[in-house]
């Protein structure tokens, strides 16, 4: 095994698989900045270590585990799902201006972005 990947916490690199193969099945593409995408992704790894979903990490909540409860901003959310619309800017649709051509992060680069 990459020793630099087993230097990712479990759920981070969860994250970021999923993130990398729901890009690529609904043919959306991270972010330019690859800052956000790390950020996202580590805001979604912390909510599933906490409240046990990835929860949309880019919202405000009176009550994260009412919302967990619910499941419409668990990722990917009900406006993903339904009309390819990401409010963390993890999931952009090629025609958006602050899309990459990257469906890829790789640990290194998740971690470098987080450890700043």
């Amino acid at each position: 095994m990459n020793k630099n990947v087993s230097s990712v916490p479990n759920s981070l690199e969860a994250m970021r698989k999923f993130s990398e193969t729901y890009a690529k099945r609904t043919d959306t593409y991270f972010c330019v900045d690859s800052t956000v995408t790390a950020i996202v992704i580590e805001g979604l790894a912390r909510h599933k270590d906490q409240y046990g979903s990835p929860l949309c990490p880019c919202r405000h909540y009176d009550n994260k585990e009412a919302e967990v409860a619910a499941a419409y901003w668990n990722c990917p959310c009900v406006p993903m799902r339904e009309r390819k619309e990401c409010h963390c800017m993890l999931f952009l649709t090629d025609n958006n201006e602050f899309a990459s051509d990257q469906q890829l992060i790789s640990p290194q680069v998740l971690q470098e972005h987080l450890s700043q």
